[in-house]
């Protein structure tokens, strides 16, 4: 197989620059029937994938009898055989700009892996800037092919019975905003755009087009934030039939943990900044590590001799044993992370496992030196250990702190396991084994859920001390009734009736956003793939809207219903151009052509991109420069 491709890339190769002719049988007008004659004869480059580069010889035909079209322009064929590989007036052909945008959106290649890539397979040379370019018009093109088969992409979400609409924007430092509305059930991107802000009048008309386009969804998931509320209202409330609002139940989740314990968390964060616990733990692990220098393979297993060891006695080893056992008790502190699930605030809480652990150290080293070492140095890197641990016991504003954040990490665990909210870490672990449950055994468990939700609820109500000190316990009570009373409405609602033309029966909307919320993490990590950088700022914000449709192609139900397969992707685009080159010769030229409006652009961030080029012109900085200047003269004058 290598060698046969090998041998038709040579041929490629052998063939470059070759000269074709391309001439088609005469064709009656368009317009009024008459014969054609050749009007001129174009020579053109070309580069395409299927036949590398070569120049073509293009004989244009032209109505004998001069006609025109509606939009003034001269009747006029060029060959079918070459538009359906090369656009109109330019070099590069349909599959040479799949191959790009494929590579680039698809695979997320870099610029000079792709370039390279084309070279090496098919024997085409392009530049980087190049690239870049088809990447872009690849991008309009697959917008435009998905509007352009809208019906039939509405007809197969149709025959699912419905689909739900899946709404949330993702950025980066605030830069590149993008708006993206999803097909729940398909695992489809519908629609994606810019939006300055997350705005409720900047997010309603793209949705609306979204359901103008697509039609009506069965039911509308979003999160928690204002914006992205007000304008779900709105579009249920314009389209004046009952579609279920549902509110992401992780989302409420992490928006009642943060409201309850962002303030105590934060408080013992900063006391641990104050006192300096984690450099001084540090500085302590690198000296003891210093000090057994080049015994440290023999010190770790020194130390793994005494984890192992059982004999009743609470005692430290003595030599650099003993040392090796203090760093190792010192890394144990410093490897808090390890007791987090990745879920971030609210579901982990580093700072207090790290007082945990803390803790936990200081009531071993104390047992550890009730029988002390007889080695010296180790007995003063052991009670360095615990000058260091001794603010956590010592100090006062550690143990309120603490408590308070133990009571609210614990109703806030309550609440969450009302909910059934595992952690990605137990998610993972079950993902494999977890069977599939029908739709029937989903309502019973989201009933369960509910059920459990009401009882806490309740419990809550009954637990709420009415008076006394424990204010505290009183106001996180009624932070969680009141997010359960702005927000319980929305929390259910997910059996969906299918209509007799999809068999009938139920299906479920899915309880939380996260297929968005992974599917910009996808989206994330394939552009850090690309760029290698971890900010992803610019790229965000130049990354096309059109991008994301791209991740559909991956989908091969959406990719069947668009173009057939991905190898017929080129002559879909090819199609679509030509579409629109028979629409423009039939418009009129007193008329302009009709486009979709466009959304007007609404400044609610402070500098957008367009103001940033603006205001960093050297214009900009001239002229209030020589403001400034002639200011000064003035004052220099009136003196």
């Amino acid at each position: 197989m290598r060698s046969q491709q090998a041998r038709c890339i040579q041929q490629i190769r052998d063939t470059a620059g070759a000269l074709v002719h391309v001439s088609e049988a005469p064709r009656a007008c368009g317009v009024c029937g008459g014969p054609t004659r050749v009007q001129k004869t174009v020579r053109r480059h070309a580069k395409t994938v299927e036949h590398g580069e070569f120049e073509a010889r293009e004989s244009v035909q032209g109505c004998a009898g001069g006609c025109r079209h509606p939009s003034g322009r001269r009747v006029t064929r060029r060959a079918v055989s070459l538009a359906q590989c090369i656009e109109p007036g330019r070099v590069i052909g349909y599959d040479v700009m799949v191959f790009v945008g494929l590579k680039r959106f698809v695979e997320h290649r870099q610029r000079e892996e792709i370039r390279a890539a084309l070279e090496h397979e098919h024997a085409v040379r392009i530049s980087s800037g190049e690239v870049s370019v088809l990447a872009a018009r690849f991008a309009a093109h697959l917008e435009a092919l998905h509007h352009a088969r809208a019906e039939a992409l509405r007809a197969e979400l149709e025959r699912d019975g419905g689909w739900p609409l899946h709404i949330d924007a993702t950025g980066e430092d605030g830069r590149g905003t993008l708006l993206v509305a999803y097909a729940g059930w398909r695992k489809w991107v519908l629609g994606a755009w810019k939006i300055p802000s997350e705005r409720a009048d900047q997010i309603l008309p793209h949705l609306q087009e979204v359901v103008a386009r697509f039609g009506r969804p069965c039911a509308v998931m979003r999160d928690l934030g204002r914006a992205m509320q007000e304008a779900a209202a709105d579009l249920v409330a314009g389209l004046g039939e009952p579609i279920a609002i549902l509110a992401c139940h992780l989302h409420f989740l992490r928006d009642v943990g943060n409201d309850l314990l962002d303030s105590p968390y934060g408080e013992l964060r900063s006391l641990f900044r104050r006192f300096k616990i984690r450099p001084a733990l540090r500085t302590l692990a690198r000296d003891l590590g210093c000090k057994l220098g080049p015994e440290m393979t023999q010190a770790r297993e020194a130390v793994l001799q005494w984890q192992q060891c059982d004999d009743g006695t609470q005692r430290l080893p003595d030599g650099q044993a003993g040392l090796a056992t203090v760093r190792a008790l010192v890394q144990w502190v410093l490897d808090y992370t390890a007791d987090a699930t990745g879920d971030g605030m609210p579901f982990d809480r580093p700072y207090l496992d790290l007082y945990e652990r803390c803790h936990k150290t200081h009531r071993a080293r104390s047992a550890f030196l009730q029988t002390p070492p007889s080695d010296r140095k180790v007995c003063r890197a052991a009670r360095r250990l615990q000058r260091i641990l001794d603010p956590l016991d010592r100090d006062l504003p550690f143990a309120p702190i603490v408590r308070q954040l133990k009571t609210r990490a614990t109703l806030f665990d309550q609440l969450r396991d009302a909910l059934r909210l595992t952690s990605s870490r137990d998610t993972r672990r079950g993902a494999s084994r977890a069977p599939t449950h029908s739709p029937g055994q989903q309502v019973a468990e989201l009933n369960d859920i509910r059920d459990a939700l009401n009882r806490f609820t309740a419990a809550l109500a009954e637990q709420r001390p009415a008076r006394g000190p424990a204010q505290d316990t009183r106001n996180a009570i009624d932070l969680i009734l009141d997010h359960l009373d702005r927000h319980g409405d929305y929390l259910w609602g997910h059996v969906i009736s299918l209509p007799p033309v999809a068999g009938g029966g139920i299906r479920l909307v899915e309880r939380t956003n996260n297929l968005l919320e992974g599917f910009f993490h996808a989206v994330k990590h394939a552009e850090r793939r690309r760029s290698g950088r971890k900010i992803l700022s610019r790229d965000m914000e130049c990354l096309p809207p059109a991008a994301m449709l791209a991740f559909n192609l991956t989908r091969a139900d959406y990719v069947a219903t668009l173009c057939g397969s991905l190898a017929r992707l080129p002559q879909a685009f090819a199609d679509l151009d030509e579409h629109k080159r028979a629409q423009a010769l039939i418009q009129p030229t007193d008329q302009p052509e009709q486009t979709r409006p466009a959304l007007g652009e609404l400044a609610s961030t402070s500098l957008p991109a367009p103001d940033r080029k603006l205001v960093r012109s050297e214009a900009m900085s001239r002229r209030i420069l020589n403001a400034g200047g002639g200011a000064i003269r003035a004052v220099a004058t009136a003196d």
